[in-house]
């Protein structure tokens, strides 16, 4: 079949790579350095271990999250197929059981011929291509020196952090109550424990009076905008996580009929549902005052914390800088980068850029031009702005409505334009994909083919070019 695939990383980015190089029948060979060498946020050695949140975000089309769910499905990916084996109550997102969930991405990749999976840290990139970086954020000290050598620029970071996880036998459920906003999904989803307003501001007032993570002065301010940690978010007012995290809207309290003042959310974290993450708690406090200062929320106050928050570098390159919207370096038409190394932040739009860098990197091998999706699809925006934003003061983004083309008579209101924008992706990218002429057998539950499959050869198109 000829060249073998080098992947490095064996995350939800370098998983996905494999698995869709392996169905368009090329060999990939899978580099993970775990559990030989452990990373600060890692648990185990199993591929598509989720070290932060466990919930892949909105399962709607109303929401961009949704829509890049729907895209994936089509194409059929691996990491969504595992989350909707494993998936467990979240009202309208899509949140699994952590360790089911990788168990089954790390049986699907070991029980494929096509992947040949190895143990150990690779210090420097792979001279013979194709190659798939895809280490994640938690970059070894010896990679990260060799991707700034090779990208002949300063490598970019950002800092980010880790929710607590409550055992459930330990929350007050004569307090918690249970509830999903405006009753989405089941209803009763999540755990809310409600805030007084006096509650809430001892509460603010104990975490700004705490003591951060010791971090050197040039490692502050390099947090992720759309991940930002408690006591930033109370930093930048008082009032600030009780319009995010903290935000009581649509969670009326049974007891009083009435939205608290404040609300903390915790989510189900296991299928056994022993385990509870805090929503939005992410933070760098020290473990001492974590533990004090959670348990002065109401219902937590003898909360046992299986896992508490902590701080955790996340390096990414500067993409624009660096990569073709296939994915491809710019300098080295064989190494591609995917997840959040590449560029992109969250654990969807990790998986799809492995998706689609393993496309490519196997179509490379074939003697076929990369493809790259039509660019009003949620996957082909997400290539355009990795390739095409201002490399200035580059973050990485989460998918979002804003990064499609605007449509040329858009509806009025936020909801009809959405539901337009969704049906003219899933339309578009439904034509793309018949013309990639994909490997048979689909998700027909949405119009088209079935988790685990991936696209076929498809006929030719440019570097950074795309089939509409």
């Amino acid at each position: 079949m000829g060249r073998i695939v080098t992947v490095v990383g064996g995350g939800l980015a370098g998983s996905e790579a494999a698995w869709q190089i392996a169905r368009l029948g090329v060999p990939a060979r899978l580099h993970e350095m775990r559990p030989l060498t452990q990373t600060p946020a890692h648990r185990t050695g199993l591929l598509g271990e989720l070290v932060c949140s466990n919930s892949f975000k909105s399962d709607e089309l109303s929401n961009a999250h949704g829509l890049l769910k729907a895209e994936m499905r089509r194409f059929g990916s691996l990491v969504l197929r595992a989350a909707d084996a494993t998936r467990i109550p979240a009202g309208a997102a899509l949140a699994v059981d952590r360790d089911a969930f990788a168990s089954r991405v790390t049986a699907a990749i070991e029980s494929e011929p096509l992947i040949e999976t190895r143990r150990g840290e690779v210090r420097d990139i792979p001279t013979e291509g194709p190659v798939i970086l895809a280490t994640g954020p938690l970059v070894s000290p010896a990679l990260t020196e060799a991707i700034g050598r090779f990208t002949g620029r300063e490598h970019l970071y950002f800092y980010d952090a880790i929710s607590p996880v409550v055992e459930a036998g330990s929350i007050d459920r004569s307090v918690a109550y249970a509830a999903s906003r405006y009753g989405k999904g089941d209803g009763a989803d999540y755990l809310n424990c409600p805030m007084t307003r006096e509650q809430y501001d001892a509460f603010i007032e104990a975490i700004l009076a705490a003591t951060g993570a010791d971090l050197h002065e040039f490692e502050r301010g390099h947090f992720f905008e759309g991940c930002l940690p408690i006591e930033e978010l109370a930093l930048r007012g008082r009032d600030t996580p009780r319009f995010g995290p903290m935000k009581p809207v649509g969670l009326p309290d049974p007891r009083t009929g009435r939205p608290p003042h404040a609300v903390v959310q915790l989510r189900q974290d296991t299928l056994a549902a022993d385990h509870y993450s805090m929503v939005g708690f992410q933070n760098q406090l020290r473990h001492d005052e974590q533990a004090r200062i959670f348990r002065m929320i109401p219902g937590l106050e003898k909360a046992r914390f299986a896992r508490l928050g902590m701080i955790h570098r996340n390096s990414y390159i500067c993409a624009p800088s660096v990569l073709l919207p296939t994915w491809q370096a710019r300098a080295r038409s064989d190494l591609f980068f995917a997840g959040q190394v590449s560029g992109v932040e969250g654990y969807l739009e990790s998986a799809a850029s492995g998706m689609l860098a393993g496309v490519n990197a196997a179509r490379l091998t074939r003697g076929d031009i990369p493809l790259v999706p039509p660019p009003d699809t949620a996957l082909g925006a997400l290539c355009r702005y990795v390739a095409g934003a201002e490399s200035a003061g580059y973050q990485p983004t989460n998918i979002s409505f804003g990064l499609l083309p605007p449509l040329a008579s858009p509806a009025r209101g936020r909801k009809p334009r959405r539901a337009e924008l969704a049906r003219r992706a899933l339309s578009s990218l439904d034509g793309w994909l018949d013309e990639a002429r994909p490997v048979p057998g689909a998700d027909s539950s949405s119009g088209s083919r079935s988790a685990g499959a991936g696209p076929g050869p498809g006929a030719p198109v440019p570097p950074g070019g795309h089939r509409s």
